[in-house]
């Protein structure tokens, strides 16, 4: 019975969807008040709808309800609870329904805290968000519902959940990726809005920045949470493969990054509008492609779900209308955009304008990267591969100018500089960058290659002309703590997201250059030297979790005749698909990081062994959690609320 009342409540949220598409849009056109006024509470119905119909899902997987054929699949009786909520997402049905989750909830948030937007913008607003809508309920309950029956005939026990998603990574990072990938769909709402109403004035940007930031910020920490996932539970101690699904998830973060910064640029100086509206469509369409490269089942990947080529060719013509409609009107009333603003090649616009260039080369080249063997393999060529080497090397060649721009661009001001006036600044942090960098190196490693003391330099340039503007800012007020309260929330966060991206800059160099790594073959009481460790194998035990057994080997670190850590690589055997998995042993640090992941048992006693030393790769995870604050910190900004709520009323 819950299930079906899970189906009912998705297809009521279904009609208030095609309501809220329909009322808002009619009343915007026609200046109707009252179909206008209808919209927020058809956007809280959906929500509320929605909501019960996923909490349906929870309770039928949480009561091993197995004649729902979605929970049969993805979850057992032996599951862990947590991990039996987790299931609702970790197959592709579930997964949709968390996206409508998501999608539903982002509304109702923009119907109830848009309440100073003018009638025609907030309703066009929610019109569009009602019809993105539309498009996902409809292929939830036409191709991809979690609810339907395996009666009468029913397995006693489900399939279990795919070992690779038993990781407390898998219950918060699709979430946070999906609360990402929705909530640039508010942009795009917000971008289609001025379009309909013809007015690309600074108040649209004003009122669509602090909703792409917070998406932004999710995005950044769904994909910092991933790529910590992947690393612990895969077992190869990589952090970032440029798998086509994770580049799914990067091409709209970037375009995102560069999104922001022009958004920042049109609210204060009136310009880009047009430049600003094309990257509000390009963010959520590259949103939609990566739903799409993920469930057509055209891509094979540990991160793919679906397999089903119908349900590829729905999102393919969803995709086809919502990008397509979106560039048609982008199209016909973006030559009608004029900027107000004027600038001098030395300014501040031109530095946002060159890192906005920058970010959408990198994207195409993930784009090409990515698409490219999926096309050459579609049309009959054969199969062609695209690896980290060709991903690695192009944007070797992007992250120089773009972390110059990064360093130097806080310290220009608005519509002209005077070069005399900066040179000084800069040319003090080149000194300080120079001296840094290789005192720094070459005193903790032995060989630094010409490519790592330029690449870790870009990183430290970065931090110390974030911290010289602070700095300089602060020194202007009568006290430092009143500099520092004069500093606004939308400062705090450019500095944290600066500071946050050399951190990962400096940590992928260091841990691309130094990490160290052995295959051995140990037998119990055996040592092996690594990275200035000593790891000796005591041996194995027997292990047995709630639906799993398997091996755990022991090992013992020794730093000189100190003992600094015993880890417990699991080899594990899940009791219901009798499928193998690697859990790793990590002893984590902030300069480094001691990787052991348990391979196959050889001739007698012995064990295959994988053993790495990673410097500084968990700077890289404080560099993103450092960037997705800053996505958040600017929503706590009173004084930008206060002037967005006094524009909208006036």
């Amino acid at each position: 019975m819950i299930p079906e009342l899970g189906y009912f409540s998705l297809t009521l949220a279904m009609v208030l969807c095609v309501l809220l598409f329909i009322f808002p849009l009619w009343g915007a056109h026609t200046g109707n008040l009252r179909l206008m006024r209808a919209a927020p509470s058809l956007a809280v119905g959906q929500f509320i709808f929605v909501l019960l119909s996923f909490a349906a899902l929870i309770y039928a997987s949480v009561t091993d309800d197995f004649t729902v054929a979605y929970v049969a699949y993805h979850s057992s009786s032996t599951l862990p609870w947590y991990y039996k909520i987790t299931s609702t997402w970790g197959g592709h049905e579930g997964a949709i329904l968390l996206w409508l989750v998501m999608q539903a909830g982002w509304t109702a948030a923009v119907a109830l805290m848009s309440k100073s937007l003018p009638w025609p913008l907030r309703a066009r607003v929610l019109g569009v968000l009602g019809f993105l809508a539309v498009g996902f309920m409809l292929y939830t309950l036409l191709m991809s519902s979690p609810f339907e029956r395996l009666l009468p005939y029913f397995p006693v026990e489900g399939r279990d959940l795919n070992p690779l998603l038993q990781d407390p990574g898998m219950i918060i990072h699709p979430p946070l990726l999906y609360m990402g990938y929705v909530g640039l769909s508010v942009s795009f709402s917000f971008a289609i809005a001025a379009l309909l109403t013809g007015q690309l004035d600074n108040l649209w940007a004003k009122w669509s920045r602090p909703w792409t930031m917070a998406a932004w910020g999710f995005l950044t920490l769904g994909i910092t949470i991933g790529s910590w996932w992947a690393y612990a539970e895969l077992g190869w101690g990589g952090w970032w493969f440029w798998d086509p699904v994770e580049n799914a998830s990067l091409m709209p973060w970037l375009v995102a990054t560069a999104l922001l910064h022009s958004l920042a640029t049109t609210e204060k100086r009136g310009i880009f509008k047009s430049w600003t509206v094309l990257l509000a469509i390009a963010a959520f369409s590259l949103s939609l492609l990566g739903t799409f490269i993920v469930r057509s089942g055209i891509i094979v990947s540990v991160h793919a779900f679906a397999s089903d080529p119908d349900r590829g060719m729905f999102i393919l013509a969803f995709l086809a209308i919502v990008v397509g409609g979106g560039l048609l009107l982008y199209a016909l009333r973006a030559g009608q955009v004029q900027s107000e603003g004027r600038y001098s090649l030395f300014s501040r616009e031109v530095a946002l304008w060159l890192n906005n260039i920058l970010l959408v080369v990198a994207t195409l080249i993930v784009l090409l990267g990515t698409l490219l063997p999926m096309v050459h393999k579609e049309l009959g060529l054969g199969s062609i591969s695209i690896g980290e080497p060709f991903f690695n090397q192009m944007f070797s060649y992007l992250i120089v100018p773009f972390a110059l721009l990064l360093g130097a661009a806080p310290l220009l001001r608005w519509k002209q500089n005077k070069f005399s006036q900066v040179a000084r600044k800069y040319g003090l942090g080149l000194v300080l960058t120079l001296i840094v960098t290789p005192v720094w190196l070459y005193s903790s490693f032995d060989n630094v290659s010409a490519l790592t003391l330029l690449a870790t330099g870009l990183g430290v340039w970065v931090l110390i002309m974030s911290a010289q503007d602070l700095l300089l800012k602060v020194s202007q007020a009568s006290s430092v703590a009143t500099g520092i309260k004069r500093l606004g929330l939308s400062y705090w966060a450019m500095l944290l997201g600066h500071v946050g991206l050399a951190l990962v800059v400096i940590s992928v160099t260091l841990t691309s250059a130094y990490s160290t790594e052995r295959d051995v073959r140990v037998e119990p009481g055996e040592q092996v030297a690594l990275g200035g460790y000593e790891f000796r194998f005591d041996g194995v035990k027997a292990i047995r979790g709630p639906n799993y057994s398997g091996h755990a080997g022991v090992v013992t670190v020794f730093d000189g005749d100190e003992v600094e850590a015993v880890l417990h690589a699991e080899k594990r055997r899940y009791d219901i698909g009798m499928q193998f998995m690697t859990e790793a042993a990590v002893d984590p640090g902030f300069t480094r990081d001691l990787y052991l992941a348990l391979g196959e048992q050889l001739s007698g006693n012995a064990w295959s062994l994988r053993l790495y030393h990673k410097p500084y790769v968990r700077v890289m995870w404080l560099g993103g959690i450092l960037i997705s604050l800053a996505g958040f910190v600017v929503l706590f900004d009173r004084r930008y609320r206060r002037r967005v709520r006094k524009e909208g009323q006036s």
